[in-house]
Protein backbone atom coordinates (compact mmCIF):
# COMPACT_ATOMS: atom_id res chain seq x y z
CA UNK A 1 0.00 0.00 0.00
CA UNK A 2 1.57 3.60 -1.04
CA UNK A 3 2.49 5.84 1.56
CA UNK A 4 2.05 9.90 0.51
CA UNK A 5 4.35 12.01 2.34
CA UNK A 6 4.36 15.67 1.91
CA UNK A 7 7.91 17.60 1.81
CA UNK A 8 9.88 20.81 1.14
CA UNK A 9 13.59 21.68 1.16
CA UNK A 10 14.85 24.64 1.73
CA UNK A 11 18.40 25.16 -0.02
CA UNK A 12 21.55 27.30 -0.66
CA UNK A 13 20.08 28.97 -4.21
CA UNK A 14 17.41 27.93 -6.63
CA UNK A 15 19.65 26.45 -9.19
CA UNK A 16 20.69 22.47 -10.14
CA UNK A 17 24.02 23.16 -8.31
CA UNK A 18 22.64 24.05 -4.93
CA UNK A 19 22.16 21.80 -1.86
CA UNK A 20 20.03 21.38 1.33
CA UNK A 21 20.40 22.87 4.53
CA UNK A 22 16.82 22.20 5.60
CA UNK A 23 13.93 19.20 5.03
CA UNK A 24 10.71 18.68 6.62
CA UNK A 25 8.38 16.21 5.62
CA UNK A 26 5.06 14.88 7.11
CA UNK A 27 3.35 11.83 6.93
CA UNK A 28 -0.08 11.49 8.73
CA UNK A 29 1.03 12.41 12.33
CA UNK A 30 4.82 11.73 11.92
CA UNK A 31 6.32 15.27 11.29
CA UNK A 32 10.52 15.53 10.52
CA UNK A 33 12.22 18.65 10.35
CA UNK A 34 16.18 19.23 10.35
CA UNK A 35 18.65 21.46 9.41
CA UNK A 36 21.77 20.39 8.24
CA UNK A 37 25.28 22.26 7.14
CA UNK A 38 25.00 22.27 3.23
CA UNK A 39 28.83 21.63 1.75
CA UNK A 40 28.76 24.95 0.35
CA UNK A 41 28.12 28.40 2.34
CA UNK A 42 24.88 30.09 2.63
CA UNK A 43 24.15 33.08 0.57
CA UNK A 44 22.79 35.91 1.93
CA UNK A 45 20.34 36.14 -0.89
CA UNK A 46 18.71 32.33 0.21
CA UNK A 47 19.25 33.11 3.86
CA UNK A 48 16.59 35.93 3.03
CA UNK A 49 14.27 33.83 1.85
CA UNK A 50 14.08 31.31 4.12
CA UNK A 51 16.46 33.28 7.23
CA UNK A 52 18.72 30.07 7.98
CA UNK A 53 21.90 31.69 8.57
CA UNK A 54 25.26 30.07 8.11
CA UNK A 55 25.79 30.29 12.24
CA UNK A 56 22.42 28.43 12.57
CA UNK A 57 24.20 25.64 10.71
CA UNK A 58 27.30 25.59 11.67
CA UNK A 59 27.26 22.92 14.65
CA UNK A 60 24.89 20.82 12.45
CA UNK A 61 26.18 17.69 10.28
CA UNK A 62 26.27 17.19 6.59
CA UNK A 63 23.20 16.11 5.32
CA UNK A 64 24.79 12.61 3.64
CA UNK A 65 26.87 12.35 7.18
CA UNK A 66 23.76 12.42 9.76
CA UNK A 67 22.44 9.81 11.14
CA UNK A 68 18.69 10.51 8.99
CA UNK A 69 20.30 10.18 5.66
CA UNK A 70 20.01 6.48 5.46
CA UNK A 71 16.20 6.58 6.77
CA UNK A 72 15.21 9.27 4.31
CA UNK A 73 16.57 7.82 1.58
CA UNK A 74 15.05 4.56 1.97
CA UNK A 75 11.94 6.18 2.77
CA UNK A 76 11.61 8.29 -1.04
CA UNK A 77 13.58 5.61 -3.19
CA UNK A 78 11.30 2.94 -1.99
CA UNK A 79 8.29 2.10 -3.98
CA UNK A 80 5.58 2.41 -2.02
CA UNK A 81 6.14 5.92 -0.90
CA UNK A 82 4.72 8.72 -3.28
CA UNK A 83 6.28 11.97 -2.40
CA UNK A 84 4.43 15.16 -2.73
CA UNK A 85 5.70 18.44 -3.28
CA UNK A 86 5.10 22.21 -4.65
CA UNK A 87 7.63 22.36 -7.80
CA UNK A 88 8.55 18.72 -7.22
CA UNK A 89 11.32 18.88 -9.86
CA UNK A 90 13.32 21.59 -7.92
CA UNK A 91 13.39 19.58 -4.47
CA UNK A 92 13.57 16.49 -6.64
CA UNK A 93 17.08 17.72 -8.14
CA UNK A 94 17.94 19.16 -4.33
CA UNK A 95 17.80 15.08 -3.21
CA UNK A 96 19.44 14.28 -5.87
CA UNK A 97 22.05 16.33 -5.50
CA UNK A 98 22.78 14.45 -1.98
CA UNK A 99 22.19 10.84 -4.24
CA UNK A 100 19.00 10.45 -3.23
CA UNK A 101 16.28 9.51 -6.73
CA UNK A 102 12.50 9.59 -5.52
CA UNK A 103 11.12 6.93 -6.84
CA UNK A 104 7.23 8.23 -7.39
CA UNK A 105 5.99 11.81 -7.03
CA UNK A 106 3.46 14.34 -7.35
CA UNK A 107 3.65 18.06 -8.11
CA UNK A 108 1.31 20.09 -6.55
CA UNK A 109 2.23 23.17 -9.01
CA UNK A 110 2.02 21.07 -12.48
CA UNK A 111 -1.64 19.81 -10.48
CA UNK A 112 -2.82 23.38 -10.00
CA UNK A 113 -1.97 24.77 -13.47
CA UNK A 114 -3.86 21.52 -15.16
CA UNK A 115 -6.96 22.35 -13.25
CA UNK A 116 -6.82 25.71 -14.27
CA UNK A 117 -6.93 25.42 -18.11
CA UNK A 118 -8.08 28.75 -18.51
CA UNK A 119 -4.93 30.15 -16.25
CA UNK A 120 -7.57 32.26 -14.38
CA UNK A 121 -4.90 32.58 -11.70
CA UNK A 122 -2.46 35.33 -12.22
CA UNK A 123 0.25 32.38 -10.09
CA UNK A 124 0.80 29.24 -9.18
CA UNK A 125 3.39 29.57 -5.64
CA UNK A 126 2.78 27.71 -2.54
CA UNK A 127 2.12 30.78 -0.89
CA UNK A 128 -0.25 32.65 -3.46
CA UNK A 129 -2.49 29.14 -3.38
CA UNK A 130 -2.67 29.87 0.16
CA UNK A 131 -4.57 32.84 0.10
CA UNK A 132 -5.90 33.12 -3.45
CA UNK A 133 -8.16 29.27 -2.21
CA UNK A 134 -8.53 30.81 1.17
CA UNK A 135 -6.59 27.98 3.13
CA UNK A 136 -6.95 28.50 6.39
CA UNK A 137 -4.04 27.21 8.64
CA UNK A 138 -1.55 28.87 10.87
CA UNK A 139 1.97 28.45 9.28
CA UNK A 140 5.42 30.27 8.72
CA UNK A 141 6.08 30.63 4.75
CA UNK A 142 9.25 30.01 3.49
CA UNK A 143 10.06 27.27 6.39
CA UNK A 144 10.11 23.79 5.05
CA UNK A 145 7.74 22.58 7.59
CA UNK A 146 5.25 25.54 7.32
CA UNK A 147 5.37 24.76 3.49
CA UNK A 148 4.68 21.24 4.34
CA UNK A 149 1.69 22.01 6.41
CA UNK A 150 -0.05 24.27 3.31
CA UNK A 151 1.49 22.07 0.87
CA UNK A 152 -0.88 19.15 2.91
CA UNK A 153 -3.93 21.22 2.48
CA UNK A 154 -3.55 22.14 -0.87
CA UNK A 155 -3.31 18.19 -1.66
CA UNK A 156 -6.53 17.74 -0.45
CA UNK A 157 -8.12 20.94 -2.20
CA UNK A 158 -6.43 19.56 -5.38
CA UNK A 159 -7.34 15.63 -5.31
CA UNK A 160 -10.87 16.77 -4.35
CA UNK A 161 -11.31 18.95 -7.72
CA UNK A 162 -10.14 15.87 -9.60
CA UNK A 163 -11.95 13.42 -7.95
CA UNK A 164 -15.29 16.23 -8.29
CA UNK A 165 -14.38 17.09 -11.88
CA UNK A 166 -13.97 13.52 -13.15
CA UNK A 167 -16.45 11.03 -10.74
CA UNK A 168 -13.73 9.25 -9.53
CA UNK A 169 -12.11 7.94 -6.50
CA UNK A 170 -9.37 9.06 -3.92
CA UNK A 171 -6.95 5.99 -5.67
CA UNK A 172 -7.68 6.70 -8.95
CA UNK A 173 -7.72 10.62 -8.09
CA UNK A 174 -4.00 10.17 -6.79
CA UNK A 175 -3.09 8.11 -9.75
CA UNK A 176 -4.37 10.80 -11.80
CA UNK A 177 -1.94 13.60 -9.66
CA UNK A 178 0.98 11.15 -10.27
CA UNK A 179 0.15 10.95 -14.30
CA UNK A 180 -0.35 15.19 -14.63
CA UNK A 181 3.03 15.35 -12.39
CA UNK A 182 5.32 13.01 -14.54
CA UNK A 183 5.29 15.15 -17.68
CA UNK A 184 6.17 19.03 -18.07
CA UNK A 185 3.46 21.68 -17.75
CA UNK A 186 2.53 23.71 -20.91
CA UNK A 187 2.03 27.53 -20.96
CA UNK A 188 -0.46 29.08 -22.85
CA UNK A 189 0.13 32.73 -22.44
CA UNK A 190 3.43 34.60 -21.50
CA UNK A 191 3.73 36.61 -18.39
CA UNK A 192 7.01 38.35 -18.97
CA UNK A 193 9.01 39.99 -21.89
CA UNK A 194 7.70 42.30 -24.53
CA UNK A 195 4.85 39.95 -25.30
CA UNK A 196 3.38 39.85 -21.47
CA UNK A 197 -0.34 38.89 -21.61
CA UNK A 198 -0.11 37.17 -25.22
CA UNK A 199 -0.71 34.39 -25.84
CA UNK A 200 2.36 32.04 -27.12
CA UNK A 201 -0.09 30.67 -29.77
CA UNK A 202 -0.48 34.14 -31.44
CA UNK A 203 3.29 34.81 -30.61
CA UNK A 204 4.65 31.86 -32.68
CA UNK A 205 2.41 33.80 -35.76
CA UNK A 206 4.20 37.09 -35.09
CA UNK A 207 7.46 36.97 -33.57
CA UNK A 208 8.63 33.45 -34.05
CA UNK A 209 12.44 34.65 -33.56
CA UNK A 210 11.81 35.46 -30.07
CA UNK A 211 10.46 32.27 -28.69
CA UNK A 212 13.68 30.81 -30.61
CA UNK A 213 15.97 33.23 -28.70
CA UNK A 214 13.79 32.56 -25.21
CA UNK A 215 13.98 29.13 -25.81
CA UNK A 216 17.77 29.16 -26.04
CA UNK A 217 18.18 30.99 -22.87
CA UNK A 218 15.89 29.38 -21.17
CA UNK A 219 18.04 26.00 -22.27
CA UNK A 220 21.32 27.74 -21.07
CA UNK A 221 19.73 28.20 -17.44
CA UNK A 222 20.86 26.38 -14.40
CA UNK A 223 17.57 26.85 -13.22
CA UNK A 224 15.14 24.24 -13.38
CA UNK A 225 13.32 25.62 -16.90
CA UNK A 226 12.04 22.19 -17.64
CA UNK A 227 8.47 23.65 -17.48
CA UNK A 228 9.30 25.70 -19.95
CA UNK A 229 11.75 24.24 -22.43
CA UNK A 230 8.91 21.81 -22.86
CA UNK A 231 6.16 24.87 -23.68
CA UNK A 232 8.25 26.24 -26.28
CA UNK A 233 9.61 22.94 -27.83
CA UNK A 234 5.75 22.48 -28.07
CA UNK A 235 4.63 25.82 -29.85
CA UNK A 236 8.08 25.79 -31.93
CA UNK A 237 7.32 21.84 -33.59
CA UNK A 238 11.10 20.84 -31.94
Amino acid sequence: MNKIIFFDTETTGNTDKDYLCQIAYKDNDLEFNKLYKPPVRIPAEASAVHHISNKMVEDKPLFKESEDYKNLKDLFESNETISVAHNAPFDIGILKNEDISVAKFICTLRVARALDPEESLSSYRLQFLRYALDIEIEAIAHDAFGDVLVLEKLFDRLKNKIKTTENINDEEAIARMIEISSHPSIFKRLNFGKHKGKTIEEVVSTDRGWLEWLLGEKMKSDQNEEDWIYTLKHYLNK
